[in-house]
């Protein structure tokens, strides 16, 4: 069945698992409405299941281990307009279940490991974003969680970051180069030695020269800005808060880069830092500030990664605007 839709928008959210793919996607229905987005997992289109890659001796991570093609020729349909029938990677099993019937929608995002490794998958996407957490938070956060959690052992848990990180810098992290923006999770620089990664320094790397796209900037385009908003306005404990702007290189690209260091005390201040801001892509003064109101207990949103990710889904919803000529109501995102 073909559905009559004047344009598909598609949308790649890229990153190694744990990146905060969910949350962002969670940020995503908030502005495009639960009924007009349609997200496809990529793991679906593992082409081997969990014990054929231990046979193999392959993490999910290779490209041995997925159907690029038919991901290609199903995402590409449903740019078309054309329902498919996707496969379902069981994660609880490792195995591939029965394909399911999926129709296509305004606007469908495609999230996992590779949205941005094949060619033939970037000449179809429309904005791309790659999450990306640095190895020391990384480490930081997985220690914690599957020690405290799932009772690993140390040398349990770096073993397993081990293991991965080969396939993860070979076929994962070169597609930052492509994206339209990377969100970057950094240790902060506000402490010395700070293990437990509890305060972040996160960055927007905004790709210039990408048509319609305008990246988000700091008093002032173009300028380098460092800026420590802490104050009467702005509540701050200790460590503070410390922000940058400036222009820079990144991946062969050259780029803006807005940053955050430190984590805001209190979320409806926000609006002192979105005045500051230009090219954010809102509809009415206070937006952003409402939309991280609106899941102020998401992940992150008292630092960096939940203001950029509401900042990105701004973007995204300003190219669906301008690629479809049509604006999404108000009643969609609040």
């Amino acid at each position: 069945m073909t559905i009559q839709l004047d344009r598909v928008v598609l949308i790649a959210v890229a990153g190694d698992s744990g990146c905060g793919k969910s949350t962002f996607l969670q940020r995503l229905t908030d502005l495009f409405g639960e009924e007009f987005m349609t997200v496809i997992c990529l793991d679906d289109y593992h082409s081997l299941d969990r014990k054929q890659r231990k046979v193999k001796g392959v993490t999910a991570l290779n490209p041995k281990a997925n159907n690029f093609d038919l991901m290609y020729e199903q995402i590409k349909m449903l740019k078309e307009g054309k329902a498919i029938d996707k496969p379902i990677y069981n994660h609880e099993t490792g195995e591939l279940d029965p394909p399911e019937r999926v129709e296509p929608n305004k606007v469908v995002v495609i999230e996992g490991l590779h949205p941005l490794y094949d060619e033939r998958m970037r000449s179809l996407i429309d904005f791309g974003v790659y999450l990306d957490i640095s190895d020391e938070v990384k480490v930081n956060w997985k220690i914690q969680r599957d020690m405290a959690e799932r009772g690993h052992t140390y040398d349990d848990v770096i073993a397993a970051i081990n293991a991965r990180r080969p396939d993860f810098t070979a076929y994962i992290e070169p597609q930052k180069e492509f994206a339209d923006v990377v969100i970057q999770i950094l240790p902060t620089e506000l402490i010395k030695d700070d293990k437990e990664s509890k305060i972040l320094r996160v960055r927007l790397v905004q790709k210039e020269g990408v048509e319609g796209f305008e990246p988000v900037y700091l008093f002032d385009e173009g300028s380098t800005i460092d800026w420590r908003p802490c104050g009467r306005k702005l509540t701050c404990a200790y460590p503070g808060i410390k922000m940058y702007y400036g222009p820079d290189s990144y991946m062969g690209n050259e780029v803006s880069v807005l940053e955050v260091d430190g984590q805001f005390d209190n979320l409806e201040e926000m609006i002192y830092i979105e005045s500051h801001l230009s090219n954010t892509s809102t509809k009415y003064y206070g937006e952003m500030t409402e939309l991280l109101l609106k899941h102020r207990d998401y992940p992150g949103s008292n630092n960096g990664s939940g203001l950029f990710q509401v900042l990105v889904g701004l973007k995204m919803r300003a190219t669906y605007e301008r690629l479809t000529a049509t604006k999404v109501p108000v009643a969609a995102k609040v």
